[in-house]
């Protein structure tokens, strides 16, 4: 697995990430969170940067973000970060969208979009979102116990720390677009499938 160096221009941050990050999970490890959490079935968004160099180093759109720029207009080269995936080496350069305090109408509006969003799902994924954001919390909060020079009780915060980390894997594998999910279940399935098949002509070739 290569390395990908990424700049962040407008913070003027720049690290590695390794190849297949998604560019979200970049920007949070940089400390650069989002307004609000996307929800993704709804297609509500609040992840939308500018790639101003590497675009090429990127998977391609997704259907959610066709849809959402379709809906919402798109600049050259905007993308959703939850969607995007670091697919190549290189570097890869991006703008965040600014954040201005004094506009308080445009955070309440997009505020307002996410309750009003929530509030319309079936109940079933009301809980599926609550629960979902709940794991990453919680997956953040073991890491940063389990990392801690004051922890006393090792073997429990070991134990916290694989639970917080499955929860908030499976969080964020639930979250991810279609489209990469079914890619990587083939490659899976080809995999598994390529390992059958040499265990197999070695039985073969033992045989004789």
């Amino acid at each position: 697995m290569s390395d990908i160096e990424i700049k962040f221009e407008r913070e003027n941050l720049d690290g590695i990430v390794a190849e297949g990050t998604y560019l979200i999970d970049a920007m949070k490890r940089f400390g650069l969170w989002p307004e609000a959490p996307c929800i993704i079935p709804e297609n509500v968004h609040f992840c939308a940067v500018l790639i101003t160099g590497g675009a090429d180093k990127l998977s391609k759109p997704t259907a959610g973000e066709t849809e959402y720029f379709k809906i919402h207009g798109q600049q050259k080269n905007e993308r959703l970060a939850c969607q995007v995936v670091i697919e190549k080496a290189g570097e890869v350069t991006v703008m965040t969208k600014e954040k201005k305090q004094e506009e308080k109408p445009e955070e309440q509006n997009q505020s307002e979009e996410y309750r009003k969003a929530f509030e319309e799902m079936p109940l079933e994924k009301k809980i599926a979102n609550l629960v979902r954001l709940e794991a990453i919390a919680l997956g953040e909060t073991v890491s940063f116990i389990a990392n801690s020079p004051f922890l006393i009780f090792d073997k429990i915060g070991d134990v916290m720390a694989e639970f917080g980390f499955k929860l908030e894997k499976d969080a964020k594998a639930a979250a991810r677009p279609k489209e990469h999910t079914e890619a990587r279940k083939s490659d899976e399935e080809k995999s598994k499938h390529k390992k059958k098949e040499e265990t197999s002509n070695g039985a073969d070739t033992s045989e004789h």
